[in-house]
């Protein structure tokens, strides 16, 4: 049965889905905005189209210095909802921005929105490094990321034109207003979100189908904004999403999206983001698995999972379906985890992403265990042409 358009605004994180963000710019207004403008990364321009779909409610627009600090202090903003880190807009102090300037963003030289200044303010960078990544080592990607912006930082209510942000994978393009009204097309009252940067594998295909057992659907949703240069690049990892939904998949249970996001690498507090992303989306579930969001040793495999116990009752109001790390059980003959194998390391294939990324960097054939034969097929034409 339908819901009607209410229902379908309504279970966002902090409240209603935020919907009003999004503004068609005409040349007039372009050229306007082109008068007083700054430049944006691509991490900031994944955080603007999130904002402005509705993705990062009830955020509607970069934050202000009390909710900045908030963020880090109490991973919460001022009015007391739950948020794990800052959402900033850097600037170069030398443009003299001040309040209730009307500032035009810009990337790679094309204005894609603007930002109602409320306050220009200076951050903590360190600070926010040790709080958002729990580090300050310039060696983990998401510090680096941060150590190589401006100090300074807008705060403000914010509109863009999504028509105009460059993608690549506009076929997938839902916002969280589509996503929901999609998922109510279909019947579905229960939706498990899946988040990876990785290609799709034996592993990643097992942890969905046990969540497609509890719930109506899936929203397979994967983050194809920046990651690290030695990622597979989002374009190869998408074809793998598309191969595996048509090949091992309900095409009916299964939707696949583009999560415009940047990868952080902050471990547990962006799997406490790619929740709360995903219940804004309409999901009920999400997935957390072994070292979510994790980069290196900087993380514990199920620190993330820990955070979500830690979480005061009804702060974020979506079901964690937790996992143990996933295998193939040469005895059991069949995809496990320790919570259901009984068996030794010695009959367990197992294979990471970045354990992926080396083999095919080598010229190796990934194990049809780990792999899918039509997913390697897809991984090592890339690798080839590569």
């Amino acid at each position: 049965m339908l819901i009607d358009n209410k229902e379908i605004f309504k279970s966002a994180h902090g409240g209603e889905l935020v919907t009003n963000q999004s503004k068609e710019l005409n040349v007039t207004e372009i050229k306007k905005l082109e008068n007083l403008k700054v430049d944006i990364s691509q991490r900031v321009l994944s955080d603007l189209e999130l904002i402005v779909n509705g993705g990062l409610s009830p955020l509607k627009g970069f934050m202000n210095e009390n909710d900045y600090n908030s963020t880090l202090e109490s991973m919460h903003l001022k009015n007391g909802v739950l948020f794990p880190f800052p959402i900033t807009l850097p600037v170069n102090h030398e443009k003299k921005i001040k309040s209730g300037d009307v500032v035009g963003l810009s990337y790679n030289g094309k204005i894609v929105g603007y930002v109602e200044v409320e306050e220009v303010y200076k951050r903590d960078k360190i600070k926010e490094a040790k709080a958002v990544y729990l580090t300050d080592d310039e060696n983990h990607p998401g510090v680096a990321m941060l150590l190589s912006e401006s100090d300074f930082v807008i705060g403000g209510k914010t509109y863009a034109d999504l028509n105009l942000m460059p993608n690549n994978f506009k076929k997938y393009n839902l916002t969280p207003l589509e996503a929901r009204k999609t998922f109510n097309e279909r019947g579905w009252k229960s939706i498990v979100g899946f988040q990876t940067r990785n290609p799709i594998h034996r592993a990643h295909e097992y942890l969905i189908k046990c969540a497609l057992e509890m719930v109506d659907g899936a929203f397979i949703h994967p983050l194809m904004g920046g990651t690290k240069a030695d990622d597979i690049p989002a374009e190869v990892r998408l074809r793998c999403y598309e191969t595996l939904i048509e090949h091992y998949f309900p095409k009916d249970r299964v939707i696949l999206g583009n999560f415009p996001a940047t990868m952080r690498y902050a471990g547990p507090k962006e799997a406490l983001f790619h929740a709360i992303v995903r219940k804004n989306y309409g999901c009920t579930h999400f997935i957390v698995g072994r070292d979510h969001a994790g980069v290196g040793k900087y993380y514990g495999a199920f620190d993330a999972q820990k955070l979500f116990d830690e979480l005061p009752e009804g702060s974020i109001d979506i079901t964690i379906l937790k996992f143990d790390n996933a295998f193939y059980c040469t005895k059991c003959e069949s995809m496990a985890t320790l919570k259901t194998c009984p068996h030794g390391d010695e009959a367990h294939i197992s294979l990471s992403g970045t354990k992926l990324r080396e083999m095919l960097a080598a010229g190796k054939i990934p194990d049809k265990a780990i792999t899918r034969a039509e997913v390697a097929e897809v991984l090592i034409k890339s690798m080839k042409s590569k």
